[in-house]
């Protein structure tokens, strides 16, 4: 929703890192580029790699944007109630992140690894309403981050780009301090679990679900706080719009390919999903829901 009228194309690595094992899952790094009517540009790529028989697997986030976007503020209350409009919530934001991800398979579907994220979040041309609220104010002027973490996860998904059975767990920390250069010092501790089920009554039936949180604890910049609503998670609102220091949201989903006259699954297929998520500035703040509901194909 924020960006309006995009005009937007992108290429698809596909590729198997080692052609002679059948195996192996492939490899794959999406590079997508823009611009829209709003006068944003942005480029990113989800880069997924699988190695040595799976027994190694590289990711990395690449991410860059400036846009003419919106601030509202921290917590639900301001996100709920702030007006949007050019004298309150207006201002240009430009965002880049890297992120790679190094995982070992130490045990069957068992991984573990270090991450390294660097993030850049600054506003310019701020509105008054953005220039006087106390968190734009402490971190626009600190706008670089760096942080180190481990990351676990236990993985037992058949195709982990686009899954149709198994289940997926991943828990992560990364510790944001002056040790790579980075501005300022908090942390975050992700956990993530999803589950697939494969109906097999009906052959291109999934059902699929997710509960994640995302928790974070010191001085938290206005860019880096957890924000639901992304195309990451509930999707449908505004990029940006609500924002606190923790967030959990659930997510279920029904996906069902269509058949060809002789049985065969076709490429359309369509997919229905509902969902919830909440934030605030510790768990026990938690209060109202943001729902989320939609049909795709």
């Amino acid at each position: 929703p924020e960006l309006g009228f995009t005009l937007a194309g992108g290429i698809m690595i596909s590729f198997k890192t080692n052609p002679k094992d059948s195996l192996i899952q492939r490899s794959s790094s999406p590079l997508m580029l823009g611009v829209s009517t709003t006068g944003a540009y942005f480029f990113g790529t989800k880069f997924t790699s699988f190695w040595l028989k799976d027994k190694l697997r590289i990711y990395a986030d690449l991410n860059f944007k400036n846009m003419p976007d919106n601030y509202w503020g921290v917590g639900y209350d301001e996100g709920y109630n702030t007006v949007k409009d050019s004298d309150t919530t207006a201002y240009t934001r430009t965002w880049w992140q890297i992120n790679p991800k190094i995982l070992w398979q130490f045990k069957k579907n068992l991984f573990i690894g270090p991450s390294i994220d660097f993030n850049y979040t600054r506003g310019s041309k701020a509105s008054t309403g953005v220039a006087e609220d106390p968190f734009y104010q402490e971190f626009n002027d600190k706008p670089f981050n760096s942080g180190m973490g481990l990351v676990f996860q236990y993985d037992s998904r058949d195709v982990p780009v686009n899954a149709w059975k198994g289940a997926f767990v991943e828990v992560s920390g990364t510790f944001y301090g002056p040790y790579l250069g980075g501005d300022n010092t908090y942390q975050v501790l992700v956990i993530d679990l999803r589950k697939y089920w494969n109906i097999k009554k009906r052959k291109g039936q999934t059902i699929a679900v997710q509960l994640k949180g995302r928790f974070s604890n010191g001085d938290v910049p206005y860019g880096e706080m957890s924000q639901p609503g992304t195309p990451f998670d509930l999707r449908g609102y505004t990029w940006g719009r609500y924002r606190d220091e923790s967030m959990v949201f659930a997510l279920g989903e029904y996906r069902l390919m269509f058949r060809k006259k002789g049985g065969e699954l076709s490429p359309h297929g369509i997919v229905a999903r509902l969902g919830a998520g909440t934030l605030g500035e510790r768990v026990q703040y938690f209060g109202d829901w943001l729902p989320s509901i939609a049909i795709g194909y």
